[in-house]
This record gives C-alpha cells, sequence and structure tokens, in this order.
C-alpha cells in the first residue's frame, strides 16, 4: 500500500463530491500509537489513544489542513472491524477531510453523518 497514492485519490474523490470547495494543502503525517498519544496530550490536552488528528487551517471555500494519522490504530482497526488495513487507511484520511469540510462527529448524530459520509468517499474509490 502506498500512502501517499491512498491520500491522492482520496482528495481526488472529495473533490468530485464537494465541488464547491477548494483543495489548499494537506499534509498527511504517519505515527505510532504513542507519538498520536503525545501530539493528543500536548495539542489538545487529550490523555487517550486515537487514529486521526486534525488541525484545520482552512479559509473562506479553500480547505487545509494536517492530518495525524496513527499506522498503528489503522492496522488495529482494521483487524476489529474486518476489512484490509487499504479500507480502513481511506476511511480515516476520509474522515480527517471531511473534518477540514465542517462535519464532526462528537454527538451520536454526527457520527451517524460522517459515517455515511465516509462510506460515500470509499463507495467511489
Amino acid at each position: 500500500m502506498n500512502p501517499g497514492l491512498v491520500v491522492e485519490k482520496v482528495l481526488k474523490v472529495i473533490e468530485e463530491i464537494y465541488t464547491e470547495r477548494r483543495l489548499g494543502k494537506i499534509e498527511v503525517h504517519w505515527l505510532t500509537d504513542q507519538q498520536l498519544l503525545e501530539l493528543n496530550i500536548k495539542h489538545l490536552n487529550h490523555d487517550y489513544l486515537t487514529d486521526i488528528i486534525t488541525f484545520d487551517y482552512s479559509r473562506g471555500t479553500r480547505i487545509s489542513g494536517e492530518l495525524f494519522i496513527s499506522t498503528q490504530m489503522v492496522q488495529s482497526n482494521a483487524e476489529e472491524h474486518g476489512c484490509s488495513e487499504l479500507t480502513e487507511t481511506q476511511r480515516v484520511v476520509a474522515h480527517g477531510i471531511l473534518h477540514l469540510l465542517g462535519f464532526g462527529d462528537k454527538s451520536p448524530e454526527e457520527a451517524a453523518m460522517m459515517r455515511t459520509k465516509e462510506n460515500e468517499v470509499l463507495a467511489r474509490l
């Protein structure tokens, strides 16, 4: 699996779906669980593991930001959900970009909408 190619493909699909938004600079960083945990504690004051942290630098209709993804958590999630590591990587990248588009996941309703949007992206890949 080529992570850079995964990101490119997900971005292309996002661009096709959300034509009213323009893609700016989106950086993706691949980290270990420990590195992502340290980032989570330092910048968000959250002392727990997660699969992705998104920093949103979007302005107006241009989406930009940084995605920090735990490769270990992606592997673990893939095993837990019975899917390939590629599919889980695509889902997590889509998830982060959807955050840049303004979709949340804090409430059950937001989380359900986020999952729907992730599935829409995955179906087009």
